[in-house]
């Protein structure tokens, strides 16, 4: 005996076969459900504020050791000089700063290698900035390896910087719930 909500059983010989059964007998498949995870990060507003902070005064002070590398690279190759500070010339004068044939300066401080250098250097400083706002707004690798190189391209990392900076503050305000809070 079947109720209005129940459906008789199924006599196993109405069925068709397995094997003749095609796509076209299935119905449509349920909708997938929409992805309901919540946005989170990884810290506390303070200190994505403060990542936020470090990276934009390493993305800035980069941009200007890259531009300044860029200008070295260009009096070196370009015209053969690079750039000292102090020492004694060729000919015996005294040198204060100024840009000389590479080894015509002996006792002077090569200012083209200190540039190199602290590029170099504030250059790894740069992507641990970039890693520890990356890590704590949980955005995806690509976006790292974006962050990452603006700092190698000239006039990027201003650009890469202000577009960064303003998407933080949009995703912070965005979803305040979604900040840890000790």
């Amino acid at each position: 005996m079947t109720t209005p909500d129940q459906q008789p059983p199924v006599d196993p010989n109405t069925l068709p076969d397995p094997e003749d059964i095609t796509e076209a007998d299935l119905p449509a498949p349920p909708p997938r459900p929409e992805k309901s995870a919540p946005r989170r990060f990884a810290g506390t507003d303070q200190q994505i504020k403060s990542a936020l902070m470090m990276y934009k005064i390493c993305a800035w002070i980069t941009g200007i050791m890259l531009l300044l590398l860029v200008f070295e690279m260009i009096f070196k190759y370009g015209y053969g000089t690079e750039l000292y500070a102090g020492g004694t010339l060729a000919d015996g004068a005294a040198n204060t700063l100024s840009l000389q044939p590479e080894d015509s300066v002996t006792g002077g401080l090569n200012l083209s290698i200190a540039v190199l250098i602290a590029h170099g250097w504030l250059y790894v400083v740069y992507l641990v900035a970039a890693f520890r706002l990356w890590s704590l707004m949980r955005w995806n690798g690509m976006r790292l390896l974006a962050i990452a190189g603006g700092g190698v391209v000239p006039f990027l990392s201003f650009i890469v910087e202000k577009r960064v900076h303003r998407e933080t503050l949009q995703e912070l305000a965005d979803h305040p719930e979604a900040l840890r809070r000790y």
